[in-house]
């Protein structure tokens, strides 16, 4: 079949360069317009873009809508379009434009967690198992009739990056067999379920804030769910070491582990040894993995400690922790 894959980011770089190799033809590229990043705020080209652009493939970053979008995609005679990611909503005179329509790719399995966020919201929610699907899109969100599906097991330490690492491996090759079969007739589009539907909106940067009086587990799932983006966070007080509204300084979180045994410390209070530094919850304690202050490099709790001396770290109460 002749594609136009349309994506963004680079957990869709594995699904174009699968259907590159494949036996379908991917015609075109559509992506999001390249984007400011960085201090100096530079434009820099999607994940996708660089890697059409690297297999010689057309690349068209035009919002699509309107009839005039509508007719450039006629004009490149395409039987289907892919989509991973993508990032923009389309309007029905340009889902019509495919004779097999668009096929999504969505990183869980439908109608759980519908929306821009699945993978975060599976591990904020505990789940065990995931997976990808691939559906028609249609003018809801993540609504359209299911095509296939495969699953993956939530690993226990996993953050939202391992874990799409997978998917998007995966997902890929559950792309490519989906598009095999639709090119030979041998897919019939199955409704999804009307019961088990449930929502993932997008992460914001609000949620990724630890709440130190949560239960030991929700906070590691919080904080694996929001690794390496939009990237875990609590507050230091203030330069008086008093939690009095003065000016709080953010810390960057990475994974942390929860220590069963250390039932001692008061949620957000701090407690730090030679080899770690623990953190009170509502239940248990958890250990701190790498820490980022402001300004700063991630660096072993252990080393942060050291360089803010034990004494003054074990005076700290972490925000969140009313």
């Amino acid at each position: 079949m002749r594609l136009l894959f349309a994506g963004t980011p680079e957990p869709a770089v594995p699904a174009l360069r699968a259907l590159i190799d494949s036996e379908h033809e991917v015609v075109a590229v559509l992506t999001r317009a390249d984007a400011r990043a960085g201090r100096g705020r530079r434009l820099v080209p999607s994940p996708v873009r660089l890697a059409a652009q690297e297999a010689g493939i057309p690349v068209i970053t035009d919002v699509p809508r309107g009839e005039e979008f509508a007719e450039r995609l006629r004009g490149l005679e395409i039987d289907a379009a892919p989509v991973v990611a993508y990032g923009h909503l389309l309007r029905p005179e340009v889902l019509a434009v495919p004779p097999q329509g668009w096929v999504n790719l969505h990183f869980s399995v439908l109608p759980a967690w519908r929306g821009a966020a699945p993978v975060q919201h599976a591990i904020l929610a505990g789940d065990e198992v995931t997976g990808a699907t691939t559906f028609l899109l249609d003018e809801g969100m993540d609504t359209g009739p299911v095509l296939g599906t495969a699953t993956e097991t939530i690993r226990p330490r996993d953050t939202s990056g391992d874990l799409l690492g997978r998917l998007a491996a995966s997902g890929a090759q559950l792309l490519v067999a989906t598009l095999d079969a639709l090119a030979a007739g041998e897919l019939a589009p199955q409704a999804q379920p009307a019961d088990g539907a449930s929502l993932a909106p997008k992460i914001t940067r609000d949620d990724a804030l630890v709440r130190w009086t949560d239960p030991a587990l929700a906070v590691d799932r919080r904080v694996r769910a929001v690794t390496p983006a939009p990237g875990a966070w609590t507050t230091l007080p203030g330069e008086d070491g008093a939690d009095d509204g003065a000016p709080r300084a953010r810390l960057g979180l990475g994974p942390v582990v929860p220590r069963p045994e250390v039932t001692d410390l008061a949620p957000g209070e701090l407690r730090a040894t030679k080899s770690e530094v623990l953190v009170g919850t509502a239940t248990c304690a958890v250990a701190l993995g790498d820490v980022q202050p402001v300004g700063k490099r991630p660096m072993a709790a252990a080393d942060w400690a050291r360089g803010a001396g034990r004494a003054v770290v074990d005076a700290v109460v972490l925000g969140g922790a009313r």
